[in-house]
């Protein structure tokens, strides 16, 4: 590759120097025709080194833009490609939900189902226990009630016959029967005490 273009660089060169010397020489009578195919010819090198010169060029500076575009229209050809089997893979995942949809509406209708049975089902044991206590509850206050008031009865009760067995006394007591009485127990403390006499305790 160097080596042509040191050839190109030679031709040129020496085109360039044949076109000069053929410009600055003086041409004689006899010479007129030779000029005139001579002129055609240096015409037709300066059309040659003209186009090897821009061949070169164009081979020099246009291999890297050509190479750099095929290396983006690649790059764009694989990331099309690429974005063409996502959307495939996301068009075959789109039809499996679409096809398992019912399924899945389904299922979410049974599990919709179990859940409110499962808490209908709390709900009402919820309701049981709260039941439960509240009638524990009123047993409880009722036998409080029941207990105080069996309490109150006895209380009167023995009132009642605390005033009963006094009016009983009251009506048996005469004041006969009451000195009597108190005779008999300053008698029983004088025992008690050494054996002195109701009357000399007075």
């Amino acid at each position: 590759m160097r080596r042509l273009h040191l050839l190109c660089l030679l031709l040129m060169v020496v085109l360039a120097a044949g076109l000069l010397l053929a410009q600055h020489s003086t041409p004689t009578e006899g010479q007129s025709e030779e000029k005139g195919s001579s002129e055609l010819m240096w015409k037709w090198a300066n059309f040659v080194l003209l186009a090897g010169a821009l061949g070169y060029l164009i081979y020099k500076k246009a291999g890297a833009f050509f190479t750099s575009r095929t290396e983006a229209i690649r790059q764009g050809i694989e990331e099309a490609d690429r974005l063409r089997r996502d959307a495939e893979v996301r068009a075959e995942e789109a039809e499996r939900r679409l096809r398992n949809l019912q399924a899945e509406v389904e299922a979410l209708r049974d599990n919709a189902r179990a859940e409110m049975a499962a808490e209908s089902e709390r709900l009402r044991r919820e309701a049981e226990e709260a039941l439960e206590k509240v009638r524990a509850q009123a047993e409880q206050e009722i036998a409080s009630a029941a207990k105080a008031a069996r309490h109150e009865v006895r209380s009167q009760a023995a009132e009642l016959a605390l005033g009963l067995a006094a009016e009983k006394i009251r009506a048996r007591l005469t004041p006969q029967g009451d000195d009597a009485l108190v005779g008999s127990v300053l008698d029983e403390l004088g025992r008690a005490g050494g054996g002195k006499s109701a009357k000399e305790l007075n």
